[in-house]
């Protein structure tokens, strides 16, 4: 397992549209992914479950990640979450 944490740097947090890419780019791993914020976990492949963590402007989330290409899929997902800037 792997994991990684990232500030979102949004001004309007992980709403609907980043979320929304944020889904799509976890789909296209073969591992397990969940994100993390507090005490909330959420499914990184199902957009209730990223929009379940309420990640506001300046929260730390984490990324976890298992499986066989679980670098390449933190990696992506955290670089994703930080090339958002609405």
């Amino acid at each position: 397992m792997i994991k990684r944490t990232v500030t979102i740097n949004n001004t309007t947090g992980l709403h609907a549209r980043p979320a929304s890419l944020f889904v799509k780019t976890a789909n296209k791993f073969k591992s397990a992914i969940t994100i993390e914020k507090d005490e909330r976990k959420g499914d990184a492949k199902s957009i209730i479950g990223v929009l379940s963590i309420g990640a506001g402007k300046g929260a730390q989330v984490t990324i976890k990640a298992a499986g066989e290409d679980e670098n390449l899929a933190v990696g992506q997902l955290a670089e994703l979450l930080n090339s958002f800037d609405e």
